[in-house]
């Protein structure tokens, strides 16, 4: 896990682009039947903004309340510090996927007079996928390159 600004800054930056670009492939392939080949371009073209965004709003609010909600839940003290891990990751999807989906809702998904029900039905159908995906997928695959990242730098620094 980061223990600075800098190393905050890259493991949410790297959290987010594989999150973001998971939940927009998801998004588009219902919106278009199904998954096909095509989805993983088409999701390009949605990233930059919904990247952007949420970078702001987990690392700005969304991050903070999470660690903070966590912290009040599990001790990492008296138990597994895996379980804080796991409590930030619960708490960061049940933030991130309604602010999330209300931005895909306004930005792409052309609600008009339906904005509340079709946020609704978004944010439903993506919290399963969101959450699955953080716990099994995201989270892992991010927190493994990170610690490798970190290692790498360790030993470039002593190099140096």
């Amino acid at each position: 896990m980061p223990k600075n600004k800098v190393q905050e800054v890259v493991f949410t930056g790297m959290m987010v682009l594989v999150m973001v670009y998971a939940m927009i492939c998801y998004n588009i392939a219902l919106s278009i039947g199904g998954m096909e080949n095509r989805v993983f371009l088409m999701a390009l073209g949605e990233l930059p903004v919904m990247a952007v965004l949420a970078f702001v709003l987990d690392f700005f609010l969304v991050g903070k309340l999470a660690k903070r909600k966590a912290m009040q839940m599990v001790n990492p003290e008296k138990e597994n510090p895996f379980h804080l891990v796991l409590a930030i990751s619960v708490v960061s999807v049940l933030w991130m996927c309604p602010l999330m989906s209300l931005a895909a809702t306004i930005l792409f998904q052309h609600a008009g007079r339906q904005i509340i029900a079709v946020w609704l039905q978004t944010t439903a159908l993506n919290f399963p996928m969101a959450l699955c995906w953080q716990l099994f997928f995201a989270g892992p695959l991010v927190r493994f390159l990170f610690r490798q990242g970190m290692k790498c730098a360790v030993k470039l620094r002593k190099n140096a």
